[in-house]
C-alpha cells in the first residue's frame, strides 16, 4: 500500500474563508467523505449524533450514480459506520485508515497491543475524576473526549487528558497519537485516511476516477494531500486556518446541500 504524500503539493491556506466553494461532483468522480464534523454534525457524545434518513438515501443514491466508487472515511470503526448509517451499506475506512473495507469484503485491525485493556481501565478511571470527560473505546483505539466538561474546567481537563494518553503511550508500541476536536486519541500508526484514499485509488471501483475527499479535523489533512497529489478535488469543511485544501464548505448543511440531500422540513421525520 502506498503511503500518503508527507505535504501538499500546494501551500496550505492562510485562511480558509479564502477558499471558494467547491465544483460540482463530476460524474467520475472518487467520492470520500469524513464523518463527523462532514456528513453530520458534532453531538454532546459520540453515540448521540442524528444521522438522517434522506441523507443515508442520498448517499445510496450517488453510490450507485458513481458506478460504487463512495466510501466513508472516518475515524468511528467499521462497526460503528455500519450501524449509524443502517441500512446502508457503504465502502468505508474506519479508525482514520487502520481498518479499511471494500465493497462487499470485510476489514479488520490485526492484533491489538496486550496493554491496551489496561490502559483502557486506567483511562476510565481518570475520566471519573473529571466530570464531562468521556473514553470512546473504538476496540483497536481509544478516544479520549472533553467537548461535554464545563468551561471553567475544560483546559485542566484537557491538559490531564492529553497527558494520561502521552504517558500511555509509552506502553503501546506500534500506536500514535492523534489529536482532534476536543479529543486526543491513542491509534495504530500504520495507516492514515491519506493511505486509505491511496489504497482504494488503486482498486474499482476507484481506480481511474477524480478522487473528492470532504473532511474537517487535522485528521483529514492526508486525505486533502493525497486527493491533491492525484489532482483531484479536496474540501475543507469550517474555517480552520492553515489547511491543505483547496476547496471549503462552511458547515455539515452546506456539505449536504453539496451533495444534495433534501433539506429536513418540520414534516420530514427525523
Amino acid at each position: 500500500m502506498r503511503q500518503s504524500p508527507e505535504a501538499s503539493p500546494l501551500i496550505p491556506s492562510p485562511a480558509a474563508t479564502a477558499l471558494p466553494p467547491p465544483p460540482a461532483l463530476p460524474a467520475n468522480a472518487a467520492l470520500f467523505l469524513d464523518v463527523d464534523g462532514c456528513l453530520l454534525p458534532f453531538a454532546p457524545r459520540p453515540d448521540a449524533v442524528d444521522v438522517p434518513p434522506a441523507l443515508v438515501a442520498r448517499l445510496t443514491a450517488l453510490q450507485r450514480a458513481l458506478g460504487g466508487a463512495l466510501a466513508l472515511v472516518s475515524g468511528r470503526n467499521l462497526a460503528t459506520l455500519d450501524a449509524l448509517f443502517a441500512p446502508g451499506a457503504f465502502t468505508a475506512a474506519g479508525l482514520h485508515g487502520v481498518e479499511r473495507r471494500r465493497a462487499g469484503d470485510t476489514g479488520g485491525t490485526g492484533v491489538v497491543p496486550a496493554a491496551l485493556p489496561k490502559v483502557r481501565d486506567a483511562g476510565l478511571a481518570l475520566i471519573a475524576t473529571h466530570p464531562g470527560a468521556l473514553l470512546e473505546d473504538k476496540g483497536a483505539a481509544i478516544a479520549l473526549h472533553w467537548r461535554m466538561t464545563p468551561e471553567p474546567h475544560k483546559d485542566a481537563t484537557a491538559a490531564a487528558l492529553r497527558a494520561f494518553a502521552e504517558h500511555a503511550l509509552t506502553q503501546l508500541p506500534g500506536y500514535q497519537l492523534q489529536p482532534g476536536d476536543h479529543v486526543i486519541e491513542l491509534r495504530p500508526h500504520h495507516a492514515d485516511k491519506g493511505s486509505a484514499i491511496l489504497a482504494f485509488l488503486e482498486e474499482p471501483p476507484f481506480a481511474g476516477r477524480v478522487p473528492v475527499f470532504a473532511g474537517d479535523d487535522l485528521t483529514d489533512e492526508p486525505g486533502f494531500s493525497a486527493v491533491n497529489a492525484h489532482g483531484g478535488i479536496s474540501v475543507l469543511v469550517g474555517d480552520r486556518a492553515g489547511s491543505a485544501a483547496r476547496h471549503r464548505l462552511p458547515d455539515t448543511a452546506a456539505v449536504h446541500r453539496w451533495l444534495g440531500v433534501p433539506e429536513r422540513t418540520p414534516e420530514t421525520p427525523a
